[in-house]
């Protein structure tokens, strides 16, 4: 039996472990399991590891994108150039990261945006999910500002975000968990009256679908668009990693 399986905190919001076992029973796929594994901190990721010597997979979820990559023998040269993994494979002993983030994320925003060199999008969050998006955004050719809690250099705070200010920034992304399930009445903090026809937002959250973020984006004409596609996209992508395609 090999086994695959999920790592986070809090792992209530997550639709993995569904969509992989609806997957195996598609596909006839019967010597594979896939299951949630809760860790308090990513320092109990050895201790799993211990007491799964089945697991070949594991994804990796908020908020342990780059707090797991100390722990791994290896990381691929995009996963280290993106600085955060969500997916590793665990072949012969050994641990290697990637990131399919980047994959699922990219291949979602050249469906749903008009890519155009030079447009200018807005980052909520600077988390391991922001990591990805931002890497995506660069090789588009789309500039991008970070919006934080706690701004580095180069980045803004939530409340630097004015409405004439959200007037050059027809795309929105947010990679923060703000607005996912149980927290449903949540969202990023951003003047949703400033919004209009001409933005397109983007969530990174699928539970719920349509998020507070989304709903009010909707209200103002803007074009909406969940995380579901990227989360096929870069589960596809992980399971073509563990099966080395």
């Amino acid at each position: 039996m090999k086994r695959y399986g999920l790592i986070g905190k809090k792992l209530g919001h997550s639709f993995s472990k569904r969509y992989f076992t609806e997957k195996f029973a598609s596909e006839g796929i019967a010597d594979a399991v896939y299951e949630l594994y809760e860790l308090p901190t990513i320092a109990e990721l050895p201790q799993l590891w211990h007491q799964k010597p089945d697991l070949v997979g594991l994804n990796v979820t908020v908020p342990y994108k780059e707090e797991v990559i100390p722990l791994l023998d290896e990381l691929d040269e995009a996963a280290a150039r993106i600085g955060a993994v969500n997916t590793i494979k665990i072949s012969a002993g050994r641990t290697i990261g990637y990131n399919t983030d980047y994959i699922g994320f990219r291949t979602s925003l050249e469906k749903f945006y008009p890519v155009t060199e030079g447009s200018n999008a807005i980052v909520l969050g600077s988390g391991g999910a922001s990591k990805a998006v931002c890497a995506a955004l660069e090789d588009l050719g789309i500039n991008y500002t970070i919006l934080s809690r706690n701004p580095e250099p180069g980045q803004l705070n939530y409340s630097s975000l004015t409405t004439e200010l959200l007037q050059q920034f027809p795309l929105i992304i947010n990679t923060t968990p703000l607005g996912m399930y149980p927290d449903t009445e949540n969202c990023p903090a951003i003047p949703y009256q400033a919004l209009t026809a001409a933005h397109y937002l983007c969530d990174l959250v699928y539970n719920p679908e349509e998020t507070l973020f989304l709903k009010k984006g909707k209200e103002a004409g803007a074009r909406t668009i969940n995380g579901l596609e990227m989360l096929y996209g870069q589960a596809e992508a992980a399971w073509q990693i563990w099966q080395n395609r």
